[in-house]
């Protein structure tokens, strides 16, 4: 598979079609100013499975306004992102976990929201090695990039579960917005915090503004988490002033 670059100097990956512009759009930015290569990888941006979708699959293409073809309109959302960032992109197939049904009975694995935040259907098991054997394929990093599972999605988990299993380089992670402006999930996700090292990275205007409008680029996605494009100002603003920019998370040695 042919690749921008030969070698990046990050690699981030992102769950879904918005995670990593969600919480890394500002320091990849500074990286990509600078001269830095980066790819960001979104490994759960494959096609729905021809078969009818799930009730709550079809009330989340209804609130994203993306009745027709609403995963190859959020990759073109993703590809005007990562544009802004300065990033290269990929898509991987794999479907996001709304998509995904038992191989038995045919049942949506995740038919609902609390499902989603839950732990990893067993049947899953497959998409975990199918997903370690594409990281593998990646191009040699410096570093990858990929999510802390604050919130406990259960594509962020099984994304940095196979990120653990395939990178051969060093990992930072993300603090997984917008979960992570809900009290004490951080907290959750930092088990043991004896373990772990904060990198906080500033963030100048420039940078900040870049982010907001790399997350504005989401259209179909903006008003599940903001009211209007003021509110996505407001609360990506205020947590980035309380961190001191964007922070990562480094296990300690």
């Amino acid at each position: 598979m042919d690749y921008a670059q030969p070698i990046y100097d990050a690699i981030y990956l992102s769950p879904h079609l918005d995670d990593v512009a969600l919480s890394c759009g500002g320091h990849i930015w500074q990286r990509t100013m600078a001269g830095q290569r980066i790819l960001v990888v979104t490994v759960m941006a494959g096609d729905p499975p021809k078969e009818a979708l799930s009730t709550f699959a079809q009330l989340l293409h209804t609130r994203w306004e993306l009745a027709a073809d609403a995963v190859a309109a959020r990759r073109a959302e993703d590809i005007a992102a990562c544009q802004i960032m300065g990033a290269d992109w990929r898509h991987g197939p794999l479907p996001d976990c709304i998509y995904r049904h038992d191989g038995h009975s045919g049942e949506p694995l995740y038919p609902d929201v609390t499902a989603i935040f839950a732990e990893v259907h067993p049947a899953d098991e497959a998409v975990c090695q199918a997903l370690i054997s594409r990281l593998e394929e990646l191009p040699p990093a410096r570093e990858w990039v990929v999510p802390l599972t604050v919130g406990h999605h259960v594509d962020h988990q099984l994304t940095r579960q196979a990120a653990a299993a395939a990178a051969n380089c060093p990992i930072f992670y993300y603090e997984d917005y917008p979960y992570v402006q809900k009290p004490g999930a951080l907290e959750l996700a930092l088990v043991p915090v004896m373990d772990w090292q904060p990198v906080v990275i500033a963030l100048g205007e420039a940078a900040l503004k870049a982010r907001f409008a790399a997350v504005a680029a989401f259209v179909s996605q903006v008003g599940s988490f903001f009211v209007d494009q003021a509110d996505l100002e407001r609360q990506i603003g205020n947590y980035a002033a309380g961190v001191g920019g964007e922070r990562l998370w480094q296990r300690q040695e």
